[in-house]
């Protein structure tokens, strides 16, 4: 009566859907996102916990983001199965006129728009439409009502939040009784991003976090283990992107290029979105696309087609992208730094230092298995079939993991 009483609570508060008849059970899975953590970054002998489960399940040699390669195009890519082509959160800073006089970013207040996100249907939603409740602990976009839904149970992004925390949420969540424990969950966690945008991918602050990011990854093994879950639980730990060393004064100066009061510049880094301004179009192209000296500028029509990138109404009229290790900035730019940050990450898949962490370890996999590189929209309809749930329209591929899937 109790399990009830506290089931029929959660529901009219909207964290679980009423089902009359849910899926069948499927083995827990959990996936976790540790931002901006490079493949070879498991190489360095300081993640223990994180190449046990290597060593037990599948490893990646790489995963290649998807272009632009920020933090919440990935993130969605990974939970829709879609190229930010389809999905339209197509950069961490973009335009819609359609939603917004200004542009999306996460400090915005715009940022919550539904319209901004409608473009996909992330695997939490399709859970609680299926009966199946997902949780999440600070998952980019799992604070937002997307296609009518959220995840069951949120723990929405805090700039101070830490993966310790993560850990012991996710197993708080997993302490809930059977038929109300997430059948999915999610965890975010940003130590190594950034520590790597202050002090680079070199560095010791970053072998810091991934030192802590593993602890708390132990944290979790253990208290499956306690729980007796461990052996029958998927677990995916993965990034978004990897991590690029960035030198001083590697800069590519778009005012050198072109008269920066003709456009409005969305975003710069190793990649620049470029909306020129009314009547300026003709001359902001004639100035910037082609090849110039440690970058390329493209009419989003012109983009190369292994990026994937250029569709959408969202994609600006010209995007920039610079040779690996160099960025594109302005003046105004570069004089409201505190400093350069000696890492970041924007470039296309084909740059080692954008390749990804992929592992996956559980009942699902075969144990010892490397696979070859792939892209990550093929995330998604693996995380649909380990999760029991048929996946939306999407991008990916499920046959990337038949070496890996018993």
């Amino acid at each position: 009566m109790k399990r009830l009483a506290t089931a029929l609570l959660l529901a009219v508060a909207g964290l679980i859907p009423v089902q009359a008849q849910p899926l069948k059970p499927t083995p827990p899975l959990i996936v976790i996102s540790i931002d901006a953590f490079r493949a070879d970054f498991l190489d360095r002998g300081l993640t223990p916990n994180l190449s046990a489960l290597a060593r037990e399940g599948a490893r990646a040699t790489a995963m290649h983001p998807s272009f632009p390669a920020h933090t919440f195009p990935n993130h969605f890519t990974l939970v829709t199965g879609l190229r930010p082509d389809h999905h339209g959160l197509v950069a961490n800073s973009m335009l819609d006129p359609t939603v917004a006089a200004d542009p999306f970013t996460k400090t915005t207040n715009s940022y919550a728009d539904p319209r901004w996100w409608n473009g996909g249907t992330p695997l939490w939603v399709t859970a609680q439409k299926a009966g199946k409740p997902a949780a999440s602990f600070a998952w980019p976009g799992s604070d937002v009502t997307i296609q009518g839904g959220k995840a069951a149970y949120l723990s929405p992004w805090r700039a101070d939040h830490t993966a310790a925390e993560g850990a012991a949420m996710a197993l708080n969540w997993l302490d809930l009784p059977a038929r109300l424990r997430p059948a999915i969950t999610f965890l975010y966690l940003d130590e190594v991003d950034e520590a790597g945008h202050s002090f680079g991918p070199n560095s010791a602050e970053v072998n810091a976090a991934l030192r802590k990011v593993d602890a708390a990854i132990g944290t979790l093994v253990a208290g499956l283990k306690k729980r007796g879950l461990y052996g029958r639980t998927n677990l995916i730990v993965l990034s978004d992107h990897g991590l690029a060393d960035m030198k001083k004064g590697q800069m590519v100066v778009l005012d050198e290029l072109v008269d920066t009061s003709r456009f409005r510049l969305l975003y710069y880094g190793p990649t620049a979105g470029i909306a020129p301004l009314p009547g300026q179009e003709e001359a902001v192209t004639k100035a910037l696309a082609g090849r110039h000296a440690h970058a390329t500028c493209w009419r989003k029509t012109e983009i190369p087609p292994y990026l994937h990138f250029g569709a959408h109404p969202r994609v600006p009229a010209i995007v920039c992208a610079a040779d690996e290790g160099w960025r594109l900035v302005t003046r105004q730019a570069v004089a409201t730094w505190a400093k350069e940050n000696p890492g970041d990450h924007g470039y296309g898949p084909d740059a080692a230092s954008m390749d990804a962490l992929f592992l996956a370890r559980g009942p699902a996999f075969r144990r010892g298995v490397t696979l070859k590189p792939f892209d990550n929209v093929d995330v998604y309809p693996l995380l649909a079939n380990l999760a029991g749930l048929r996946p939306e329209k999407n991008d990916g591929d499920l046959a990337t993991f038949k070496p890996a899937l018993k």
